[in-house]
């Protein structure tokens, strides 16, 4: 089975610049968009081989989430039951015979950290929703944070900056010993890969990134992963493509 995920920072502005040949080329299983900033799927999506799963936030033009996928879902559940977090469409679930497919657009801390309680809270939401599940799980989206120092390429300077914070990255240390894996750790042990970076100060070509994307796994489906990697070369949003290959 092969997943893409991608926050494509809007769907209207990515469908110039070649979004659905993106999806015909990759031709994977299925597709965890981020951040579509649409309740509208394009009429070329509507007419494809994938059952479509929209997910907007009520504020227009703002976050949201949209899953593609060739295999039929047994169910499809938007959000985490939290009214608070489900307003801004974060979050939708596919769940299958034997795993769950959860596509999530983490809140960004904000300039000056103005969002940073309510990031934290979601954090806990989620983490709480993901135990509740009686099946492994699959989540893969933009979590807006770097990990750890070799997720970001001046983390000194980014010390107290969203998305670097010790409360975010202590969080997500604690998310994995839960029981869950980021899989693209299994292959690339060093730094230097990104999966975003800023539209300013041509940042994406000298390469001056975080990696923020993730495709965590349950370490029960540890040895069914075959790859996971950025698709650094896509270009049409602030980030790149992520994938993961699984054996399911």
């Amino acid at each position: 089975m092969r997943i893409i995920s991608w926050n494509i920072n809007g769907l209207k502005a990515i469908i110039g610049k070649g979004f659905l040949e993106f999806i015909k080329e990759t031709n994977a299983d299925i597709y965890l968009f981020q951040e579509v900033k649409s309740d509208i799927v394009p009429i070329d999506l509507q007419f494809s081989d994938y059952s479509i799963y929209l997910n907007p936030a009520k504020k227009r033009g703002y976050s949201g989430t949209m899953t593609l996928t060739k295999i039929k879902p047994i169910s499809v559940k938007y959000g985490l039951g939290e009214e608070q977090y489900d307003s801004e469409g974060r979050v939708i679930t596919a769940e299958f015979e034997d795993f769950y497919v959860i596509n999530v657009y983490f809140p960004n801390a904000g300039e000056g950290l103005k969002r940073l309680d309510f990031k934290l809270s979601f954090n806990k939401a989620f983490e709480n929703y993901v135990l509740s599940l009686n099946k492994p799980i699959i989540a893969c989206g933009d979590f807006n944070v770097a990990h750890e120092e070799i997720d970001i390429a001046r983390p000194k300077e980014n010390i107290e900056h969203a998305g670097f914070t010790p409360q975010e990255r202590e969080w997500f240390s604690h998310f994995l010993s839960l029981g869950f894996i980021d899989t693209f750790r299994m292959f690339i042990k060093e730094g230097g890969h990104y999966s975003w970076w800023s539209y300013r100060f041509h940042a994406r070509e000298k390469n001056i990134g975080w990696r923020i994307d993730y495709c965590i796994v349950s370490k029960s489906l540890n040895k069914k992963v075959r790859k996971s990697d950025i698709l650094g070369s896509i270009i049409g949003s602030d980030h790149a493509p992520i994938i993961l290959e699984i054996d399911l």
